[in-house]
Formats: C-alpha cells, sequence, structure tokens
C-alpha cells in the first residue's frame, strides 16, 4: 500500500475516533469532573462553615465560662454573706441567752442573800433574847420570845 492511502485511512479513523470520544466518551467524562469540581466546592464551603461554627462554639463557650465563674462568684459571695449573719445571729442568740441567765443568776443569789438577812435577823433575835434573859435572870415564855424575835427582826 501507499503510505498516503495509509496516512489519509488512519486520519479518518482518528478523525472518526475523536468525534466518537466527543459523541459518547468526554460528555460523561466533563460530567463527572463537573460533579466532582462541585462536590470539591460543597465539601470546602462545608469546612469553612464548620470552622466558623466551631469558632462561634469556643466563643459561647468560653462566655458561658465566664458566666458561671461569675455565677459561681456571686454565689460564694451569697454564701459568706449568710454564713456572716447566721454568726451573728447565733452570736445575738448566745447574747440574749447570757443576759436570761446572768438575770436569773442574779435574782437567785437576790433570793439566797434575803434568806440569809432573814436567817441572821432570826439568829440575832435570838441571841439579843438570849442575852436579855441572863441580864434579866428571868425566863420568857416562848409566845413573847416569838414576838419580840419578830420585832428585833423588822426592826434590822
Amino acid at each position: 500500500m501507499n503510505i498516503n492511502a495509509t496516512l489519509i485511512g488512519q486520519s479518518v479513523a482518528f478523525f472518526i475516533f475523536v468525534v466518537f470520544c466527543m459523541k459518547f466518551v468526554w460528555p460523561p467524562v466533563i460530567a463527572a469532573l463537573h460533579e466532582r469540581q462541585k462536590k470539591i466546592a460543597d465539601g470546602l464551603d462545608a469546612a469553612s462553615r464548620a470552622a466558623r461554627d466551631l469558632e462561634l462554639a469556643h466563643e459561647k463557650v468560653g462566655q458561658q465560662l465566664r458566666e458561671a465563674k461569675a455565677q459561681g462568684g456571686e454565689i460564694i459571695e451569697q454564701a459568706k454573706k449568710r454564713g456572716n449573719q447566721i454568726v451573728e445571729e447565733a452570736v445575738e442568740k448566745a447574747r440574749v441567752e447570757a443576759d436570761r441567765v446572768k438575770a436569773s443568776a442574779h435574782a437567785e443569789i437576790e433570793q439566797e442573800l434575803n434568806g440569809v438577812k432573814d436567817a441572821l435577823r432570826a439568829q440575832l433575835g435570838a441571841l439579843a433574847v438570849g442575852g436579855a434573859e441572863k441580864i434579866l435572870g428571868a425566863t420568857i415564855d416562848q409566845n413573847a420570845h416569838a414576838e419580840l424575835v419578830n420585832k428585833l427582826a423588822a426592826e434590822i
């Protein structure tokens, strides 16, 4: 064969092959490439959105953490105030109880003092009557003696 005819036959076959590829092979390949390109672009957009969402989440967590710390500080401050208030109430109750016990003790001491004074008056009266009896050398009857003791106790 002739080189020219072979070359023309090969050129026609190659042209038919190129037309066949352009009609039947390239459209699905191009469509697949466009679809892949779109998926990659969507993936990159989703990644950037996810990065922004992550950043917003970090900021939100930081803000919530600051709020929680502030709230914790307020709770601690309130607890300290309440603790001080409870201590002050306990001190006041103790002071009131001490005043009550003190007043009760004063009343008891006063009562005992009055009892001791009465006993002392009675003994003093008995001594005075005994001394008067010895001086007079005579016995005084019991009724007169009791009356005399009561008068002396009242005077003292």
